[in-house]
């Protein structure tokens, strides 16, 4: 167990303890403190996801508890996998309230700015002061359930200028099935919104170390609802990305793919669409939602760990020593430093800084969603006033 004691207001714990009820129990000896406002976890889909949520039920009674699995954790411990991390606020300091979205399958984006307004409606009856300048929104959603596009989009345009980040939840890269977890429960084909209103200072940010090469990329041929891309520059989309990378399609693999994304041009600004895979009939699965006619180029990683440094650099200059930062860290970015062997170096870096978060199978920015980045949110220094 790794306990953490940030400020009086924030705690961070870490178990890595197998046990589900073990690791809850110990994670709640490191995260209580009095009147708790909020609490966050990440967890190993390897747990017993019903004894975990029992435990969680019963030892967090009567606290708004909010958490999803994932494909590795990060927290006090650093980068861990088969592990509960996660942090708790305390009440005073901050305002926040919740809601769940089900049966993502069929989302309705009507319903989405319902279940959003209403969930502005309690901030506002309990924070009366919230606006943009103070409030946040973190989304964690089903990793598997191809809808992070459409949810995303819609819930940022109802929350207007209210920052949104958040993680797609991950099943320790089985792709299997994913869950979060609200009001005592896990779910599948579900997302939470949760919103806070903070007397800290905070700062969303989004770390991409990647830069797009100038060989251009165009879908011919997709499956967009399955986000599969059958041809790309008219030929194979598997041969046609292989030979712009150098190898063969049959040399094709998580490594590579890790190695050389694609990056899109958005309003200006490049997003990555990482290939989770390569398929027997030549086409290729994306993270992402891919279209005919979308005009990718390759992209090269630079050095992640001087790119953290200085988007960190850049948080503290705005908001003063880093309290709390909230990550959603995508699992290929985990792939990348444990191959370069560069992970225990990061992970110091990360576990200095109060990173709390885990790998996910997808970030969201704003509204947008995207691949191989790093997207969170930072507490700094408390404010004079309290909220």
């Amino acid at each position: 167990m790794e306990p953490r004691l940030n400020t009086p207001a924030i705690r961070a714990g870490h178990s890595c303890a197998t046990d589900a009820r073990q690791a809850v129990a110990e994670f709640h000896a490191a995260v209580h403190q009095p009147d708790m406002e909020w609490v966050q976890f990440f967890c190993s889909s390897e747990y017993d996801l019903d004894a975990l949520a029992a435990e969680m039920r019963g030892l967090f009674d009567g606290v708004q508890v909010v958490g999803c699995t994932t494909a590795g954790e990060i927290g006090p411990a650093g980068y861990r996998s088969h592990s509960l991390s996660g942090f708790s606020l305390g009440c005073g300091d901050q305002v926040v309230v919740s809601a769940l979205y089900t049966d993502l399958a069929h989302f309705d984006v009507r319903e989405g700015h319902r279940l959003t307004q209403g969930l502005l409606q309690q901030l506002e009856h309990r924070a009366p002061q919230a606006d943009a300048s103070n409030t946040f929104a973190l989304l964690l959603i089903d990793g598997l359930s191809i809808r992070e596009e459409p949810v995303a989009h819609a819930l940022q345009h109802a929350l207007g200028d209210i920052g949104l980040f958040g993680g797609s939840a991950g099943d320790d890269q089985h792709f299997v099935r994913t869950h979060v977890y609200h009001g005592g429960a896990f779910h599948a084909n579900s997302a939470v919104l949760t919103l806070m209103h903070s007397r800290f200072a905070f700062s969303l940010f989004r770390a991409q170390h990647f830069v797009a090469s100038d060989e251009r990329l165009v879908v011919t041929e997709a499956d967009a609802p399955r986000r599969i891309v059958r041809e790309i520059n008219g030929r194979p989309a598997a041969e046609e990305y292989a030979r712009l990378v150098g190898c063969r399609a049959d040399q094709l693999d998580a490594a590579r793919f890790a190695a050389a994304p694609v990056v899109v041009m958005l309003g200006g600004t490049d997003y990555v669409r990482s290939i989770q895979s390569a398929n027997p009939d030549g086409s290729l699965t994306f993270y992402c939602a891919i279209e005919e006619g979308v005009v990718f180029r390759v992209a090269h990683g630079h050095d992640l760990l001087h790119n953290l440094k200085q988007t960190f650099a850049r948080l503290e200059a705005d908001i003063g020593p880093l309290q709390l930062v909230i990550a959603c860290d995508c699992v290929l970015r985990n792939m990348e430093i444990t191959r370069n062997q560069t992970k225990p170096e990061v992970a110091r870096w990360l576990t200095d800084h109060h990173v709390v978060g885990f790998s996910s199978y997808g970030e969201q920015f704003r509204g947008v969603h995207l691949n191989q980045t790093c997207t969170g949110i930072a507490l700094g220094a408390p404010k004079a006033c309290p909220v």
